[in-house]
């Protein structure tokens, strides 16, 4: 491992940040930045860092303080705003105590802010106060936990450094460890850092780059020996060679039957049941350890390779074939193994805490590889690139010599400690929460506003459109406002059969399946019936009608295989019920897609999959973006001028046309969208008119 240091970016985050924030945070932010960018040091919100300093308070007093990462936060894209400040001396008075429970702690901790709005520090906020050391800086290291997690771990761990790297044997985070670090640097004013086994690795200096060149140090010097050991050693069993087409088609059915098989039904039975969310890795090191028999055992009986992991990911991994009756069974294993594990632990630790879900978070499949599970598309992530690291780490450890683990009592305690859970706890879910949309016509005024809407609510959206500056722009715009691993697209003609099977298929291998599918696409066409071409009633019949054919058919497909219900709606037009002059192709065309629509509720009910329609009349644009409407780019010049009117004064004609006289916005037609995503009421089969009010458009 080498040093990333580099004098000139430090500089740079000097530049950057020090007037406001002050040089030692600034270059704590670089440094941490520097830690956080390395995965072989530490993943997603893992690691920790702090700096000491000292400031003035209310009465311009010299005031040291300590800034340190707040919890969960995610050292690879840091800020100054991500360390919060505390008062050190307070902080360092409880180091007097000779106990105190994790509430006093954390009581203790948010006691010291200085500022009371500031995100809770890391849990081992007291370690870093303890030390004498004005930068410390903390990671779970690969290679000290795959060196480490062996029999002989330890005693070969003690034997690679001398007494300037210390070593203690796992230790629960919290007040003790933060005790027992401190006593061994005052014994050992030398050191430059310690390793606790099984856990990871801590590095201190007076300044951000000796602290972590000396943890680049001691962790290079622990890669070294690994690699040395392991020189001409095969860790992965050998792959056959599976045809990319097959390792693709057994990963989309196997995604959204991995979603049916981990949900879990709710209260209200209209409501669907929480699904969660998939990320697929077909990467080469998860298919050979599917092909490796012995790999059952290593990833189905031992523990992670850190228990700051067992939150992402639990325990075991479940290894099968690509076999739906095997992963039925494997996971009805899976579930009474960990019913087994926490009645054990929880008794063995007097514990009174409650069972989360008894289901896996990663599964790898023989010839389609490594699936991960999580409540939204980032905790899916985060499993699977804790996943990869841990298949590489166990087998190298198991080169070595074996793996061996913590304990499972030791890994109930990391996994159930509530200072650890809280860093999952995001609040009460949105409303669309584990649900994916899959939205046609996307790129469109409307189509954006449902996007928006929907990700609002808290669903993953799939944007599909013709591929091209439109598509990319839109899902620009959705990702600039909310995560981008929230919103995927992928280019799709609905009227080509082929492509809408792939665009499907795509959405279940980016998010895992589909709930809810939103007809938007669609085209228009101004003629009077005298003056029809054929070929323009084609064009939009085979858009606005072949389209939701081929897309019906398509979600009603992966729903039923699902078999989770499912949400379908169809944007229809307020000309289905009252149509206008010269319009007869777009009409005709949306009447008969809403014809298909209502085939679709009846045929689909009894899989609880409803199918609803909206007409809206009147939306020009998506007010949020700009956007213009497709349809009154096509149209609108058309109208103005057979009724020779201005622009303003076509939208002031539909404005004052409609009973309430108002604008129908392309958000008001999203409303009426995620009224039926989020399954309101229990109605299928039904219209709803965003249009301001037409006396032909009343329910008859």
């Amino acid at each position: 491992m080498e040093s990333l240091w580099k004098d000139a970016d430090a500089d740079v985050a000097l530049g950057r940040m020090g007037f406001d924030h002050g040089d030692d945070l600034a270059l704590r932010v670089y440094s941490s930045r520097l830690i956080g960018g390395n995965p072989d040091l530490v993943l997603h919100g893992g690691g920790n860092c702090s700096v000491k300093s000292s400031t003035l308070d209310l009465h311009d007093r010299p005031l040291e303080v300590i800034r340190v990462k707040a919890t969960g936060h995610d050292l690879a894209t840091i800020e100054a705003s991500d360390f919060s400040a505390l008062k050190l001396e307070g902080l360092r008075d409880l180091g007097k105590l000779d106990s105190l429970s994790d509430d006093a702690m954390l009581n203790q901790i948010r006691s010291m802010l200085l500022d009371y709005r500031a995100p809770t520090p890391s849990i081992e906020t007291l370690l870093h106060a303890f030390l004498p050391d004005k930068f410390v800086d903390h990671t779970h290291a690969d290679a000290a936990l795959v060196f480490g997690n062996r029999p002989e771990g330890y005693e070969e761990l003690r034997a690679l450094f001398d007494v300037d790297v210390g070593l203690l044997p796992w230790i629960m985070p919290g007040f003790p460890l933060a005790l027992a670090v401190a006593a061994f640097r005052e014994e050992n004013p030398d050191s430059i850092g310690l390793i606790l086994h099984k856990h990871g690795v801590f590095s201190w200096g007076p300044d951000a780059k000796t602290s972590y060149q000396r943890m680049i140090h001691i962790v290079d010097r622990i890669e070294n020996e690994i690699a040395r050991r392991l020189e001409g050693t095969q860790l992965f069993a050998d792959v056959p060679d599976y045809p990319q087409s097959s390792i693709r088609n057994a990963a989309v059915l196997i995604a959204p039957a991995l979603r049916r098989f981990t949900a879990v039904s709710v209260k209200d039975e209209l409501k669907p049941q929480r699904a969660m969310i998939v990320e697929w890795r077909p990467s080469t090191e998860a298919m050979a350890v599917a092909e490796d028999p012995s790999s059952c055992d290593l990833f189905w009986t031992t523990s992670p390779l850190t228990a700051d992991h067992a939150i992402r990911t639990k325990s075991a991994y479940v290894l099968c074939n690509a076999d739906e009756e095997e992963l039925v069974k494997v996971i009805a294993d899976y579930q009474m193994g960990y019913i087994e594990y926490f009645q054990e632990a929880s008794l063995a630790r007097e514990s009174s805490a409650t069972i989360v879900d008894t289901y896996p978070r990663i599964i790898i499949v023989k010839g389609a590889g490594l699936f991960a599970l999580g409540k939204t598309k980032h905790d899916a992530i985060i499993a699977a690139d804790i996943a990869e690291h841990t298949l590489r780490g166990k087998l190298q450890a198991r080169a070595l010599s074996s793996y061996e683990g913590l304990s499972p009592a030791e890994i109930f305690d990391m996994e159930y400690w509530s200072l650890q859970r809280s860093k999952l706890d995001t609040g009460e879910e949105p409303v669309l929460s584990r649900q994916i949309a899959l939205v046609t016509g996307a790129a469109g005024a409307i189509g954006r506003a449902v996007c928006r809407i929907l990700l609002e609510r808290g669903a993953h959206v799939f944007m599909t459109d013709l591929p091209g500056e439109s598509l990319d722009a839109a899902l620009q715009e959705m990702r600039e406002k909310f995560p981008e691993w929230q919103v995927s697209s992928a280019g799709m003609d609905v009227t080509d059969e082929a492509l809408v099977k792939r665009g499907f298929e795509e959405c279940l291998l980016v998010y895992g399946g589909i709930d809810t599918l939103v007809m938007n696409a669609g085209i228009a066409h101004v003629s009077s019936i005298v003056d029809m071409d054929v070929a323009d009633w084609d064009r939009v019949h085979l858009v606005n009608e072949t389209g939701t054919l081929l897309c019906l058919r398509e979600a009603a497909r992966w729903m039923k295989l699902q078999r989770m219900g499912g949400q379908i709606i169809l944007n229809a037009s307020k000309n289905v019920p009252s149509p206008g002059a010269d319009f007869a192709a777009y009409s005709a065309s949306k009447a008969g897609a809403v014809q298909l629509a209502k085939v679709a509720a009846l045929e689909l009910a009894e899989y609880g999959i409803l199918v609803n329609m909206i007409h809206a009349d009147g939306v020009f644009e998506d007010e949020a973006s700009g956007k213009s409407s497709g349809l009154w780019d096509e149209v609108g010049p058309e109208r103005m001028k057979k009724r020779g009117q201005s622009e303003e004064e076509m939208r002031e004609y539909y404005k004052k046309r409609n009973l309430l006289g108002i604008s129908v916005d392309a958000r008001h037609v999203a409303e009426a969208v995620a009224f039926f995503a989020e399954r309101r009421t229990p109605t299928t089969g039904a219209a709803l008119t965003v249009d301001g009010g037409h006396l032909t458009t009343f329910y008859r």
